[in-house]
């Protein structure tokens, strides 16, 4: 699994053109799930994500993760199978690890609910939907994570 967490100060979502999703200060994920994925994968994924300190202290360092009381964050999780998109040839990507849409859904829930059990705010797009993301970038603080990596 791959995960791209923006830090945001606000985000939105709308699915095919209608209001759907909000969420205020926290992260912004977009979740791709890769072949062969699972739900182990999803466990480490989440865990690293609720536990990085990646918000800002009173002093201006990273020092806080999402459930701190001064920061008290909420999270926008949004299925993204592009990023198992290869560029590497040709002019258009190819989505070969991308995991099969069934599965793919399977672990993306899964990965939301271990989310719901550790952090009060987890709001989500539509899993396959044509969306909409509009949102605040905070920092910009942006990070890329791979369960694969993941010690």
């Amino acid at each position: 699994m791959k995960a791209v967490l923006q830090r945001v100060k606000e985000c939105s979502l709308k699915a095919d053109g209608e209001h759907y999703s909000q969420t205020s200060k926290g992260l912004l994920v977009l979740l791709g799930v890769c072949t062969g994925d699972t739900k182990k994968d999803a466990e480490k994924l989440a865990s690293k994500i609720v536990n990085l300190r990646i918000f800002e202290d009173k002093d201006g360092r990273m020092n806080l993760n999402i459930n701190d009381l001064a920061i008290n964050g909420e999270i926008m999780v949004v299925s993204n199978f592009t990023l198992y998109g290869d560029c590497r040839k040709g002019r258009r990507p190819d989505f070969f690890k991308a995991e099969k849409p069934g599965i793919a859904r399977e672990l993306y829930e899964y990965f939301v609910s271990l989310l719901k059990s550790e952090v009060k705010t987890v709001q989500t797009g539509v899993f396959g939907a044509d969306m909409e993301i509009d949102m605040v970038a905070d920092g910009p603080v942006t990070l890329i994570i791979e369960s694969s990596e993941i010690a």
